[in-house]
């Protein structure tokens, strides 16, 4: 598999991640460890940071969103919006994700 392949791979495990409550972008960050080195002075370099970063800011807007909801259920003030803070991450989620997968699909870095 192409170090190119590697990082298609990278992308879809993220760009699933929002629907499998992020487990497939735990696997894809240790992808991304693991082929650090690898990709190191390409301009794949740019995509795992890129990626690498989506994906801790990302676990940083899960603890964000978990307190929001809690917040919001608590209060019962906003019992019927309580899922809103979790589309707004998915979508920011997936916008990155695309964003990146388009710029590879380029052949130019992030």
């Amino acid at each position: 598999m192409t170090d190119k392949n590697v990082v298609h791979t990278m992308y879809l495990l993220h760009g699933l991640a929002p629907f499998t409550f992020w487990t497939l972008a735990v696997v894809a960050v240790i992808i991304e460890l693991m082929k650090q080195d690898d990709l190191r002075g390409s301009y794949l370099e740019s995509h795992v940071s890129w990626l690498a970063r989506t994906f801790w800011f990302g676990l940083l807007w899960i603890a964000v969103c978990g307190v929001i909801t809690f917040i919001l259920v608590i209060t019962l003030v906003g019992i019927l919006i309580a899922w809103l803070p979790w589309i707004i991450l998915a979508i920011w989620y997936l916008y990155r994700v695309t964003k990146g997968w388009l710029r590879l699909n380029d052949g130019q870095p992030v």
